[in-house]
């Protein structure tokens, strides 16, 4: 009876913490996306880089408990919202110059009929 010792031994049934089972070695964990949502949120969209910093803080997580599935879902998403941001941001700045081109040369324009 000495020699058995109950808090060292892991329960019937249950995998050690940190040990994935035998046969499903999920690979490596899948792109999380967060420096390029937080890149996203400073420069060019705020409530788009918010949803892909919120997808992207799941990915590790998910992936930790062992949610690969919900790992690669979360990835995708906050891959599909930082892509969103940057291109929404990349147009508005380009409408942004654009409108101040066509406001500068109107101007221009303007000051020779007086």
């Amino acid at each position: 009876m000495e020699d058995q010792k109950p808090n060292e031994q892991t329960p019937f049934g249950q995998q050690p913490f940190g040990q994935t089972p035998f046969g499903n070695n999920p690979g490596p964990a899948p792109k999380n996306w967060l420096v390029e949502s937080i890149l996203v949120t400073l420069f060019c969209c705020l409530p788009f880089g918010i949803a892909g910093i919120v997808n992207a803080a799941n990915v590790n997580s998910k992936y930790a408990m062992g949610d690969y599935a919900g790992a690669q879902a979360a990835s995708a998403a906050a891959g599909k919202w930082t892509k969103i941001g940057f291109f929404v941001g990349i147009g508005v700045y380009v409408l942004y110059i654009l409108f101040f081109v066509v406001l500068g040369m109107g101007g221009a324009m303007m000051s020779n009929y007086r």
